[in-house]
């Protein structure tokens, strides 16, 4: 059996942090929630392309991860890249609010449950439902104030860009 000595010690405490430091980031660094698309019979009158589903849930999901970094971090600028016109507004009134505030929200998702209902027939916009799960953890001046899980519904309508699709409208609707 072999004595540590006081220098090992030592050596164990910042080891132990780091390790706990990395396993939380792991659980709520993960970038991949569990997806279900329901099938896409029929959408309006337009039909729905098999690319144009997958691009659409795609950039949907690529919106969350925007959004939780944006609310996490407290900077509008980030939501840029995937949300547009009064999406982009309201969740950027809400981190303005929140930096007044000094707190800070942070999502992880872990789950959504997609339904693609509407294609336009121009082709201009889609519109989703979203039961998603995550969990939502509050911080005030960086200080964990309080984890929630949290079930919810969300309607979206993206809308095609020059690469991709952004949501223009992203609002939660009662379960």
């Amino acid at each position: 059996m072999m004595k540590m000595t006081g220098h090992r010690r030592v050596l164990w405490k910042p080891l132990l942090f780091v390790c706990s430091v990395l396993a939380t980031l792991l659980v709520w660094g993960s970038d991949h929630p569990t997806v279900r698309v329901e099938p896409t019979g029929s959408v309006g009158p337009r039909t729905l392309e098999k690319q144009t589903e997958t691009a659409v849930v795609r950039d949907y999901l690529q919106a969350w991860r925007s959004l939780s970094g944006a609310l996490g971090q407290n900077r509008a600028e980030l939501l840029n890249r995937d949300f547009v016109g009064t999406a982009k507004e309201k969740l950027a009134d809400t981190i303005r609010e929140q930096t007044k505030l000094g707190i800070e929200t942070r999502y992880q998702d872990s789950k959504h449950d997609v339904q693609l209902v509407f294609y336009s027939p121009e082709g201009l916009s889609i519109q989703l439902v979203d039961t998603v799960e995550y969990d939502m953890q509050i911080l005030d001046h960086e200080k964990l104030q309080a984890t929630q899980h949290v079930r919810a519904r969300y309607v979206a309508v993206l809308t095609p860009t020059e690469v991709q699709w952004k949501v223009r409208v992203f609002q939660a609707e009662p379960e």
